[in-house]
């Protein structure tokens, strides 16, 4: 399988696994409160991985152990509470939409602190992405001075993201996917077991069958949406770029919208439009354009008709 096929499978499984995640927050969210979604989701991601970060920490230098543990803060565990917060008061297919914002933030953090270059093509592609995001957001007419708060948390994530992405695409391509994953969410999870324990997790009524839906939603959550998922994305990031692995977030309000629509949300032509425009962005930013090959010079006289 080329490494062709092999990236845009991995971009498929991503916009899938993380398009769902926003519905599945916002199923947690009537039995759990938004700090205890987001400390459940990364201690279930984290305990997952437990039993292999042993023996894959050993496989990480030391002196990349730091930058390790950063992928998990800002990969991980800022967005997690983030999204949540965000959640709680805006819908889960605008705030799938917001996500979308990535891009642009990897290609303005990598600009300003980790002297990436980008070709101009790139840059016409996450615009006219971003382009179809705006026109998309503005048409639903889902933002507000009431929820502009909310939309903001939406907004750090995505700035996290697009640091944690320039910190693996420029330090951390040699260390295999797997690796970085479990560590870093295994170290993540002690963090996430102290804010369950301190949120009142263990008071929680859970013989009640909500608190038991939204607990195995959360779980969910964590062992697909960020354990899975995450060995996934930093196999993009190696395989394909930064730049080409944040674009997944361009493809997740497909999967968004889908959910939101099963979920009794209106779905609009509008709404399709301006998603196959950001597709338009995602292709550009990913199209390989090759040059010609340079004529070969020859010091043999030129023979004349």
């Amino acid at each position: 399988m080329s490494n062709k096929l092999i990236s845009w499978t991995l971009f498929i499984l991503l916009c899938f696994i993380w398009g769902s995640s926003f519905i599945l927050m916002k199923a947690s969210k009537q039995g759990l409160t938004a700090p205890q979604i987001a400390a459940l989701r990364i201690f279930s991601a984290g305990v997952f991985f437990i039993p292999f970060a042993f023996f894959h920490a050993r496989h990480i230098p030391k002196s990349r152990m730091g930058l390790v543990v950063l992928t998990g803060l800002f990969g991980n565990l800022l967005p997690a509470f983030l999204f949540a917060a965000a959640i709680m008061k805006i819908d889960s297919s605008l705030t799938g939409i917001l996500n979308s914002l990535t891009p642009i933030c990897v290609v303005i953090i990598g600009a300003l602190f980790f002297k990436s270059k980008t070709s101009l093509q790139k840059i016409i592609g996450v615009i006219i992405g971003f382009a179809g995001l705006c026109l998309l957001t503005f048409s639903r007419k889902d933002v507000n001075l009431h929820n502009l708060g909310y939309t903001g948390l939406v907004l750090l994530a995505t700035i996290s993201y697009g640091l944690n992405v320039n910190i693996v695409g420029k330090y951390l391509k040699e260390i295999k996917p797997v690796f970085m994953a479990s560590v870093s969410l295994s170290i993540m999870c002690i963090v996430a077991g102290i804010v369950l324990w301190q949120q009142g997790f263990l008071t929680l009524d859970f013989a009640d069958p909500v608190v038991q839906w939204s607990i195995l939603n959360a779980c969910l959550l964590g062992i697909v949406g960020s354990a899975f998922a995450t060995v996934l994305f930093y196999a993009l990031v190696q395989k394909a770029g930064g730049l080409f692995a944040s674009l997944v977030t361009y493809g997740i309000p497909f999967v968004a919208l889908f959910w939101g629509f099963l979920d009794g949300e209106i779905i609009t032509l509008k709404d399709i439009g301006c998603l196959l425009l950001i597709l338009t962005g995602v292709f550009l930013s990913n199209l390989q354009i090759k040059k010609p090959a340079p004529v070969a010079e020859s010091n043999q006289p030129v023979k004349q008709p």
